[in-house]
C-alpha cells in the first residue's frame, strides 16, 4: 500500500514538474499579429529551444478545434516563432491556446483573435476601434542612465488593455536600445527579450491584434538615420519580434507595409532606413526615399477608403522650427512635395498618426481650396515627458495637448459614405483627457 502511494505521489510530482517546466520555457507572449479573412499570425518566444504550436477554435463552437503547425524555436531566431492560423473563416472571433513541448500553457487573461469581416457588397462596413501609442521605455537599472528612472507608469498598459480595442498600432520607439545594445546582435536581442517580457504588456499582446512601425530608438541610436551601420541587424530583430503583413516595398529593405481594417486603409511608413542625416548639406534630403514615397502616393491614389491613415514615427504637420525636433520640417522639400502631391492628385481622407514627441496633440493644417489635413500625435506611453506647452505649435487644435503619459483609442463608426472617426485620448489610469471627431465628409475635396 505504501509503495502504491509512493508511486502515485511520484507520478503526480512528475506531472506537476513537467507543467512547471513547460511554463518556465515561455519567455514572452503569445502575441496576435496581423489579421486577414483567411489567416491570422500568432507569435511567441521561448527561453530555449522548444516545440511550440497553437490550438484555436470559434468562440461559438468550442467543440471543433484546430492546430497550427508545430515549430521548433532556435537561437538564431531568438527563440521566436511565427505560426499561421489558416483554418479560419471571415468575421469570426476565436479563442486560442499555446502549447510548449506538448503542454498547454495557461495565461491569466483571455487569449483571443478575430478574422476580418467579409462585408463588401453585402452590408455597411463594420464598426471597430484601435489603440495607438508610442515611446515605451522599460527600465533596466544597470544599463539606464544614472538618476531618476526614465520609464514609469507601466499600469498604463493595463488601462489600455481594459479598453479592449480590436488592435493596437505601435507608433515607434516601442523599445529603447541603449549604448550597450545597438552595436551588437547580442545586445539588440537582449533588449527585445527583456522588454517584451514585461508582465503588464502580455495581455495587450495576447488579446488584440498588434501592428508596429519603428522610430529612432528601436532602429538604432538616438536620432539615427540611414548611416547607422547596424540597421540590417535591427531590421532583422524587428521582423523577429513583430508580426506585420510584410516588410519593405518593391524588394527594398525596411519596415514599410499596408493593411486594411474594415473600410479603412493603413499605410505604415519607415522614417529611418532611408533617412538622410539631419546635418547633410549636399545632395537631396529625404526621410522616405524615392521608392517609398512613390509607393505611398500610388497606393493613396488607388485607395477608396474614407480614411487613409498614414502612420509614421515623427510629426508631419508641426510647423515649429527647432534644431532639436525630429519632425518633417527637417526635410522641407520632401514635406512640401508630399503635401502638394496629395492635393494635386485629389487624394481624399488623409490623416497622419505619429509618435515620438513625448506629448500628445492634434495638429490641423488648413489648405486653400481643399480639406484640412490632421496629424494626431500620441506620445508617450512610459518614457519621460517633453511638455508641449513649452512649444509654440500654432497649428495645434486647442484642448488637445496632453503633457503626461497617455494613449489613444480611435473608433470608426457610421454607415458607408458617412463614416465617423473619433479619437479619445486617455491618461495612465484610463481617464479621458480629450476627444476629437472627424467625419469622412469633412475630408473631401471642395467642388
Amino acid at each position: 500500500m505504501k509503495k502504491m502511494l509512493f508511486l502515485f505521489l511520484l507520478v503526480i510530482t512528475s506531472i506537476q514538474a513537467q507543467k512547471l517546466d513547460s511554463r518556465s520555457l515561455l519567455q514572452a507572449g503569445p502575441m496576435v499579429g496581423y489579421s486577414q479573412m483567411r489567416e491570422v499570425m500568432l507569435w511567441v518566444q521561448t527561453t530555449e529551444p522548444a516545440k511550440v504550436k497553437f490550438e484555436y477554435w470559434d468562440k461559438q463552437n468550442s467543440k471543433t478545434k484546430f492546430f497550427t503547425k508545430e515549430y521548433l524555436t532556435n537561437p538564431d531566431e531568438a527563440f521566436t516563432a511565427h505560426l499561421i492560423a489558416d483554418r479560419v473563416e471571415p468575421g469570426i472571433k476565436y479563442n486560442y491556446s499555446l502549447y510548449i513541448n506538448g503542454k498547454k500553457i495557461d495565461r491569466p487573461y483571455e487569449l483571443q483573435f478575430q478574422t476580418q469581416k467579409l462585408w463588401q457588397w453585402r452590408e455597411d462596413p463594420p464598426e471597430f476601434s484601435f489603440a495607438v501609442g508610442s515611446c515605451l521605455y522599460i527600465n533596466e537599472t544597470q544599463y539606464d542612465r544614472p538618476g531618476k528612472p526614465y520609464g514609469s507608469d507601466y499600469e498604463i498598459l493595463t488601462s489600455l488593455y481594459e479598453k479592449h480595442p480590436d488592435f493596437m498600432l505601435w507608433l515607434g520607439d516601442n523599445l529603447y536600445l541603449r549604448e550597450v545594445d545597438w552595436a551588437s546582435w547580442t545586445g539588440i536581442i537582449k533588449r527585445y527579450t527583456h522588454d517584451r517580457a514585461l508582465p503588464e504588456l502580455q495581455p495587450v499582446l495576447g488579446s488584440m491584434h498588434n501592428y508596429a512601425i519603428w522610430d529612432d530608438h528601436d532602429f538604432g541610436s538616438n536620432d539615427a538615420d540611414r548611416s547607422f551601420w547596424n540597421k540590417d541587424a535591427t531590421l532583422k530583430a524587428f521582423k523577429l519580434f513583430w508580426a506585420n503583413p510584410s516588410y519593405g516595398v518593391d524588394g527594398q529593405p525596411g519596415i514599410t507595409t499596408y493593411f486594411q481594417w474594415g473600410d479603412v486603409d493603413f499605410f505604415l511608413l519607415d522614417d529611418r532606413y532611408y533617412r538622410s542625416p539631419n546635418n547633410r548639406i549636399t545632395g537631396s534630403k529625404t526621410m522616405l526615399g524615392e521608392k517609398q514615397f512613390n509607393w505611398l502616393i500610388d497606393n493613396l491614389v488607388y485607395s477608396k477608403a474614407p480614411f487613409k491613415i498614414i502612420a509614421i514615427g515623427g510629426q508631419v504637420l508641426n510647423p515649429v522650427e527647432k534644431d532639436y525636433l525630429e519632425i518633417y520640417n527637417k526635410f522641407p522639400e520632401e514635406k512640401e512635395k508630399l503635401l502638394n502631391t496629395i492635393k494635386e492628385e485629389g487624394i481624399e481622407g488623409v490623416i497622419f498618426v505619429t509618435g515620438d514627441r513625448h506629448h500628445s496633440e492634434v495638429t490641423k493644417l488648413n489648405r486653400e481650396g481643399t480639406y484640412p489635413l490632421y496629424d494626431f500625435t500620441i506620445s508617450s506611453l512610459t518614457a519621460g515627458i517633453s511638455p508641449g506647452k513649452d512649444e509654440a505649435n500654432y497649428l495645434r487644435v486647442p484642448g488637445t495637448l496632453a503633457d503626461e503619459h497617455n494613449f489613444a483609442i480611435f473608433s470608426v463608426s457610421g454607415p458607408r459614405k458617412n463614416r465617423i472617426l473619433k479619437c479619445t485620448n486617455y491618461d495612465k489610469n484610463g481617464e479621458e483627457i480629450w476627444s476629437y471627431t472627424i467625419s469622412e465628409n469633412e475630408l473631401k475635396n471642395k467642388k
